[in-house]
């Protein structure tokens, strides 16, 4: 390093770390700075929780399937890595879904939007919820929006607005199961702001879904405008790419040439030293004088061992989940699975999966036109033994479940178990304002180094591309001030 050269370091090889260190070498490149770059991971591969496996023909996502195509941050980064052309929409002939409730799968009632009812015949005619139910749900017309702005649960808003019914049976098993959460710890701001906004605007979370659906997506967090999409982000809500997600993961490594990449290199601590940093690791110190630390809370906590508010990143607790992939030869299943993309099971159903998707009908280039693709969820915040009985076990749990709901007894050509510890966030009631006072002390006591991930401001694969962007504006302006 020459005298007037600034070293940076990235803490984590994830979706986020890979997204930083993409944009601080674009700068780094384009403004020809004096920067140096350095990306730490603890792992023997980079990605994160994004791995896709190609097994004789089929392609099995081991972490997330898809992305919401219309968030801006993965759809710029999508372009500035030339993946447009790889970008595969759900299969429009299969966009039912289905929710168990007494052991029966019912077709979701079309009009939901995030769980909430916008159509009002549809839901009327469901036998997912009671008539007693239903008529609780159309008090929210008339109950008056709650005062104050503090923070609430997401389920105890639910039940608010439209009863217990509702909330158990539709709205939790759509939504916890992006958290592998409980709504009712899990904070609504944090999660669904938008719910409260509409709340408070139409007085009416089903009139202002209604309105909301009519006029643009209901996601509030950086959307683009549909004019500005490619064709297949108009035309299907998620997207993945051809050959599987990993493909993103793959060109950020193909197109890092001028970072330093350093695989199994754990991190035990980050102290400051005057205005640089020094960064413990298993194989010796590294000097920074800037960072992004982009691993899970409990990780950052570890090292972050001289911040004084360090309990803020202990109040990020983290599920661990599991998930099942299950191949068949198509001719040894009898149920109609051509027309709907998977199910959902409520909590309440005491079931051993929490939902199914009919992964070779929603992403059909998943798999060859003879075989069959299931993937089975397993682990919920209140359900975690399950994650942790043997791979065998969770074999056998996912093929009970789908002969008893699905009547399929057929044997699996292969199997394919995933298991993730520690590896969905959970963001409990006030969750933003622990943040804020985090970010704060995190000003005071590491001046130059930003957090960043899913433990954060979002869970999903844009959220992170987005958060990993803006600290690298942050650090950059720090770096040059």
């Amino acid at each position: 390093m020459s005298w007037n050269q600034k070293q940076i370091v990235i803490a984590g090889g994830g979706i986020t770390g890979l997204t930083a260190a993409f944009y601080l070498q674009k700068k780094i490149k384009e403004d020809h700075l004096p920067y140096r770059l350095i990306l730490l991971e603890k792992g023997e591969r980079l990605g994160g929780k994004i791995q896709t496996d190609h097994v004789d023909g089929f392609i099995i996502e081991k972490g997330p399937d898809s992305f919401l195509a219309r968030k801006t941050a993965i759809m710029d980064l999508t372009r500035e890595l030339g993946l447009e052309s790889e970008l595969v929409g759900t299969n429009p002939a299969a966009r039912k879904n289905y929710i168990m409730h007494h052991n029966k799968l019912y077709l979701m009632p079309p009009g939901l939007v995030l769980g909430i009812p916008t159509k009002l015949g549809p839901f009327v005619k469901t036998g997912l919820i009671s008539p007693i139910g239903k008529l609780r749900a159309a008090m929210d017309l008339l109950i008056p929006p709650r005062k104050g702005e503090e923070d609430e649960s997401l389920g105890g808003f639910l039940q608010r607005r439209l009863g217990k019914e509702v909330a158990e049976n539709i709205a939790e098993p759509l939504l916890s199961g992006i958290y592998a959460g409980d709504t009712q710890n899990l904070s609504l701001e944090a999660t669904f702001p938008q719910f409260r906004e509409i709340e408070k605007k139409y007085h009416s979370i089903i009139k202002g879904m209604f309105l909301s659906r009519k006029s643009g997506p209901a996601q509030k967090p950086a959307t683009e405008k549909p004019s500005t999409l490619p064709e297949k982000a108009r035309s299907s809500m998620f997207l993945t790419f051809h050959k599987g997600l990993e493909t993103m993961v793959d060109r950020l490594i193909e197109v890092l040439d001028n970072v330093d990449v350093r695989l199994h290199q754990e991190i035990y601590e980050i102290n400051r030293m005057g205005k640089q940093y020094e960064i413990k690791t298993a194989d010796g110190t590294i000097a920074a004088d800037a960072v992004i630390v982009a691993t899970p809370a409990f990780a950052a906590q570890k090292m972050l061992s001289g911040l004084k508010e360090k309990d803020l990143l202990s109040h990020i607790p983290y599920v661990s989940v599991a998930n099942v992939a299950l191949a068949f030869d198509r001719k040894d299943i009898q149920y109609p699975l051509d027309a709907g993309s998977g199910f959902v099971i409520p909590r309440n159903e005491g079931r051993k999966i929490t939902a199914c998707t009919w992964t070779s009908s929603k992403w059909p280039q998943t798999t060859p036109k003879d075989r069959v693709l299931l993937r089975c969820y397993i682990g919920h915040s209140k359900e975690q033994d399950q994650v942790h009985t043997s791979d065998e076990t969770l074999v056998i749990n996912a093929l009970e479940e789908i002969k008893n709901i699905m009547g399929i007894n057929a044997k699996p050509i292969f199997t394919r178990v995933t298991r993730w510890e520690k590896a969905m966030p959970q963001y409990k009631v006030n969750h933003l304002q622990r943040l804020e006072q985090l970010q704060q002390q995190m000003k005071e006591d590491y001046p130059g180094v930003y957090l960043a991930g899913a433990g954060y401001r979002g869970v999903g694969i844009p959220d992170c591309i987005q958060q990993g962007k803006e600290a690298t504006q942050k650090l950059l302006e720090y770096l040059q001030v």
